[in-house]
């Protein structure tokens, strides 16, 4: 005959063997003295639906205020009523334990308590076949629904388990990490351009600007007679400007940038200030954003390019010798903000679009502090963190 567990509080009770039965063969909940253990809902749930528990006694918290064992159907309704979430925790405890994982719910005093990295985590899966007491971890689980959002920040090292409206369940494995390149070519410092309203244009680019780290795109055609222009977006501009490469010899609605005796130090400045108060009044306070991300991934040797056919900011190379043998992109990169709350949905589009073009979804939380100043000049204090998000099959 299976046991009766006692509801006491927020843990479930069960005595007899169930140590040994339970704790010691099976993971599943805490001892306690002698042979008893405690169960959390989610665990006495899973082996009263298994039949693992003749019944549980809800005591004062049944709805009639009967002592006689209740079984799963009543057990969970009232659980779900008593505990948050307890519906979707329940589906992806129940998905885990049938994918042979033990789990221990990630707060004290229960054994995942200890083991887990953060407040958000429901539970700790240990690696296969291997027990709370003598478990690695293997995955943090968070579990979520699919209307429900998920902040950015803290959000690497975890697991999401969303859990739909139909109750499948898909896994997501965040990670921090960065974006490491390989492109060694360092632009000229004597470029020349001019300004126009969301586009810089230099009309004597040296060929390796585009052949060798693939900034812009030529001004070309099959009838053109113009050789050496090369179109730059506003952030490639932005960032050749504030590294002293780039000054404007014009720009669309305003007067010559380099004229008189200007130091050509006060016009590299000038055209930075110019390009960034341009990007501003083209996409707003996000375009500081963007730019301290693109200036962090050209620092890096990688190159990045715009996004815009994947849904992202930009696509990443990491190893450009040549565009006439450029490699595929390895990366999507999205830029958002430090405080960014993911919708699940959110999510499950830029990760399944980026695996089904075989890149890596990769966003960065981007936060400009003190250096973001009212007058135009490049942003300089940017917190930049890279967190990457992939599909997960446990």
């Amino acid at each position: 005959m299976q046991p009766t567990g006692h509801l006491r509080g927020d843990a479930v009770r069960v005595g007899g063997d169930a140590r040994q039965r339970f704790y010691d063969a099976r993971g599943y909940g805490r001892p306690l003295d002698g042979n008893e253990i405690a169960l959390s809902r989610v665990e006495a749930a899973h082996l009263l639906f298994r039949g693992d528990l003749s019944g549980i006694e809800l005591g004062g918290d049944a709805a009639d205020g009967s002592d006689d064992p209740v079984g799963f159907e009543r057990f969970f309704v009232a659980s779900a009523a008593a505990a948050d979430r307890f519906a979707v925790r329940f589906l992806v405890y129940s998905d885990l334990r049938d994918r042979g994982f033990y789990l221990s719910p990630a707060r004290e005093p229960w054994p995942g308590g200890s083991d887990a990295p953060s407040d958000a985590v429901d539970f700790v899966t240990y690696e296969r076949g291997q027990t709370p007491d003598t478990g690695k971890v293997k995955y943090p689980i968070q579990v979520v629904g699919e209307r429900e959002s998920v902040g950015a920040a803290g959000l690497a090292g975890r697991t999401l388990a969303v859990v739909d409206e139909e109750s499948d369940i898909t896994y997501f494995a965040a990670a921090a990490g960065g974006v490491e390149g390989a492109t060694g070519y360092e632009p000229p410092a004597d470029l020349t351009g001019v300004l126009l309203a969301d586009r810089v244009v230099l009309w004597d680019a040296p060929e390796g600007l585009y052949e060798r780290s693939f900034y812009g795109r030529p001004l070309t055609g099959r009838a053109a007679d113009v050789e050496g222009a090369l179109q730059l977006s506003l952030v490639e501009a932005a960032s050749l400007a504030a590294d002293s490469r780039l000054s404007l010899s014009a720009s669309v609605g305003g007067e010559t940038a380099d004229g008189g005796d200007t130091a050509r130090s006060d016009v590299e400045a000038d055209a930075a200030a110019r390009i960034v108060a341009r990007g501003r009044d083209v996409e707003g306070e996000r375009f500081d954003r963007r730019l301290a991300v693109y200036r962090r991934l050209r620092a890096a040797d990688a190159v990045p390019k715009t996004g815009f056919k994947f849904g992202a900011d930009f696509r990443t190379y990491l190893d450009v010798e040549t565009v006439d043998d450029l490699p595929h992109s390895e990366h999507l990169v999205r830029v958002v903000g430090p405080d960014h709350e993911f919708s699940p949905r959110e999510l499950s589009l830029d990760v399944r679009l980026a695996g089904g073009v075989r890149k890596e979804m990769v966003f960065a939380p981007t936060a400009i502090g003190d250096g973001h100043p009212a007058d135009g000049d490049a942003p300089t204090d940017a917190d930049v963190a890279w967190l990457s998000v992939d599909r997960l099959t446990p």
